[in-house]
Order: C-alpha cells, then sequence, then structure tokens
C-alpha cells in the first residue's frame, strides 16, 4: 500500500488509522531518514491505541513503554539507530514483552525481523520541495494479507 501525507497532522492521522489494526503481539519496522516522520506516525498509532504519552523519539534511551490508558495493549516504542547490531537489540529484551504489546522500532530494518514472522514493515520518504511524504505499508505474513483494504 503506497499513500501520500501532507503534513505532520496527516501522518498523526494515518497513524490512528493503522491503530486500528494493531493489538497485542504485533510488531511495526518504520524505516526513514531523519526527520521523515517515524516519530510523528508512532505519536499517531499511541493516539489511536489510547497508551499514556507523550510519545517522543526514543534516540537517546533507546526504548519507552507507554502503557495503556484502559483495556488495549501497552505501546513499546524502540530505536535501533544508535544500536550496533543484532546483539544490541537482543539485550533490549524486546521479545519479552512482544506477545502482550504492540512494538514500533524505529530504524529497525535488518535489525528485528526475528522477534515475528507477521509485522507491517512502513517505509517513510521525503520529499525534499516540501512537508509531503510518501508512505510505504507492507504487510509480511499472513495476519497482513489484506492491509492494503483495510487502511483505505
Amino acid at each position: 500500500m503506497r499513500t501520500e501525507v501532507r503534513n505532520a497532522e496527516e501522518m498523526r492521522e494515518l497513524g490512528v488509522r493503522i491503530a486500528g489494526l494493531l493489538g497485542p503481539g504485533d510488531l511495526v519496522v518504520l524505516t526513514g531518514a531523519l526527520g521523515a516522520g517515524k516519530t510523528t506516525l508512532t505519536q499517531g498509532i499511541g493516539e489511536g491505541l489510547k497508551v499514556r504519552g507523550p510519545i517522543t523519539s526514543p534516540t537517546f534511551v533507546i526504548a519507552r513503554v507507554h502503557p495503556p490508558l484502559g483495556e488495549g495493549p501497552a505501546l513499546v516504542h524502540a530505536d535501533a539507530y544508535r544500536l550496533g547490531g543484532t546483539l544490541e537489540v537482543d539485550d533490549l529484551d524486546l521479545d519479552a514483552s512482544i506477545a502482550d504489546s504492540v512494538t514500533i522500532v524505529e530504524w529497525g530494518e535488518g535489525l528485528v525481523e526475528d522477534l515475528s514472522e507477521e509485522r507491517l514493515e512502513i517505509l517513510i520518504e521525503s520529499n525534499p520541495d516540501d512537508d509531503r511524504r510518501i508512505v510505504r505499508v507492507r504487510g509480511v505474513g499472513s495476519r497482513w494479507s489484506d492491509i492494503s483494504a483495510a487502511l483505505i
């Protein structure tokens, strides 16, 4: 699935729509350049999941857990930007909470795929001329076989 968002508000709205599809055990891998909107998308997902915030970039703390405000799952928000490889990802123990939480990993491509055979991979591409972004959502595994229809 490919969509274009024009600004940060639309990116958060897309995140809210994606959150409506997510539940405990889901893994989302976000890829994009610095400033592309990965954390903004995660803010929308957090809003849709109704978790305690604020959701900010976890670059310096590596991972944050946002507990649910109600009955839904917690949101584990991790950033693999500063990690040197899969061994350092293993040190985060993301697999310990993945079954009960929605886990989002920024910069996780090539590092966290072993956490789940079923995942959403989201690529955010910046437009150098304005604030528009192209967002490509790819579902991996049978759980996500019809992701395009679900997000329209």
